[in-house]
């Protein structure tokens, strides 16, 4: 039987192009809500992101759509035309949540602004996921990951010395934008059920992360201090490391002691006083970090994994996307979820974000084809006939 769902009584109408709005919605819709997927006719700009499947560029091949848009519906709809902005009015009439990327003041442009839409729809949520936010001097600017990541602090503390500020791979600013914009949202939603009201939630790319960085910018906030980037010799201990196969870390903490850790790199050296010491430790940083590489350069990461976890020592492997697909710990709490495309065939995705014991995420469909759903919820949804239909592709409205 299954299980429940928390939020199966929202309609969602995602507008959102790339990835932060787009995993947004996908959340909501993970966990129940009905997302209807709105794009352009030649597609959002995500389906036009590498990598593609098998390396062939197709506007139904990117595996960042195929990812972000899982349980969604879509369809295709011109809402900056008046016959498109009209349709899109309909369908907020009968929905709950809208999730947006545009610039700031594209959809008041148009007549589709929270000021407008709420007069539609007054207990509508509308949320807005940019780099900058809807206010403020830098609001009208362009974002992207690595803006984000300069503008908010993380690239400060990111790398060595004796390098320039360094940006972390992947597009980690905009997936932390989207979990913030679907628990924001969920937030207004719990609200709405009190006062019969919707709002609009406006979520800035930069305060998010600036915000994962809290305790180093109280740091300067509370005493002026400066937690800045490390030093590229001596300090390897407490950071990442490189062995036989691969690279690892260890740290102190959480029972670890010296002495634990002295056994477990097999290096009877570490135990003077130089090395035991914290304070003399950080001066003799260079040595320490010779003796430290010369005892793992024979040792597999899963061996020090292994050892270290049974000696209690906080120890964490540096795991490649191969390790990653085939680590054990996600497997066994169903991280992943196999998918079958209409185009693509069966692939293997990412899913399970976080659990709940009575409402768990659930897989209903993969990513839509372009427009695949246009027909039935324009029909189903809005009452349009077939011929209605026929005539708004005519004119390119859908």
């Amino acid at each position: 039987m299954q299980a429940s769902a928390s939020l199966d009584d929202l309609r969602v109408l995602d507008i959102s192009q790339g990835i932060a709005g787009p995993l947004c919605a996908k959340i909501l819709g993970d966990f129940g809500a009905h997302v209807i997927k709105v794009e352009p006719p030649e597609g959002e700009v995500a389906r036009r992101m590498p990598p593609f499947y098998h390396d062939e560029p197709h506007h139904e091949k990117s595996l960042v759509h195929l990812l972000l848009n899982t349980n969604k519906k879509g369809v295709t709809l011109k809402i900056d035309t008046d016959a498109g902005s009209g349709l899109f009015r309909e369908l907020v009439k009968q929905s709950d949540i809208i999730v947006e990327s545009f610039p700031p003041g594209y959809l008041e442009s148009l007549g589709l602004g929270y000021s407008s839409l709420e007069k539609i729809n007054p207990e509508i949520i509308l949320t807005s996921i940019t780099g900058f936010g809807q206010t403020g001097p830098y609001s009208g600017y362009k974002g992207e990951e690595i803006v984000a990541y300069a503008m908010g602090m993380i690239m400060s503390i990111s790398g060595t010395t004796d390098g320039e500020p360094l940006k972390h791979g992947g597009f980690q600013s905009q997936y932390e934008g989207g979990i913030s914009g679907a628990m924001a949202t969920a937030a207004a939603a719990l609200m709405r059920d009190f006062t019969g009201e919707g709002q609009h939630v406006d979520v800035s790319i930069q305060e998010v992360v600036n915000w994962t960085l809290v305790h180093s910018f109280s740091t300067f906030s509370w005493n002026g201090g400066v937690v800045g980037r490390r030093n590229p010799e001596g300090t390897m201990f407490g950071n990442v490391m490189p062995c036989k196969d691969g690279y690892f870390i260890t740290q102190l903490g959480q029972g670890t002691t010296w002495d634990k850790l002295v056994d477990f790199y097999g290096k009877e050296e570490l135990r003077e006083e130089r090395f035991a010491d914290p304070g003399q430790r950080l001066a003799n940083g260079p040595e320490l970090d010779s003796i430290l590489v010369d005892a793992a350069k024979d040792r597999s990461v899963k061996e020090l994994f292994s050892n270290a976890s049974k000696e209690r020592i906080l120890v964490g492997m540096v795991q490649t996307p191969k390790d990653l697909s085939e680590c054990p710990q996600l497997e066994s709490r169903n991280f992943y979820q196999e998918v079958e495309h209409p185009v693509v065939g069966k692939i293997r995705l990412p899913y399970t974000m976080f659990n709940m014991s009575e409402t768990p995420a659930q897989y209903q469909m993969p990513a839509p084809l372009l427009g695949q759903h246009t027909t039935e919820i324009f029909h189903q949804l809005l009452g349009r006939s077939e011929n209605d239909i026929v005539s708004l592709k005519e004119q390119g409205v859908i």
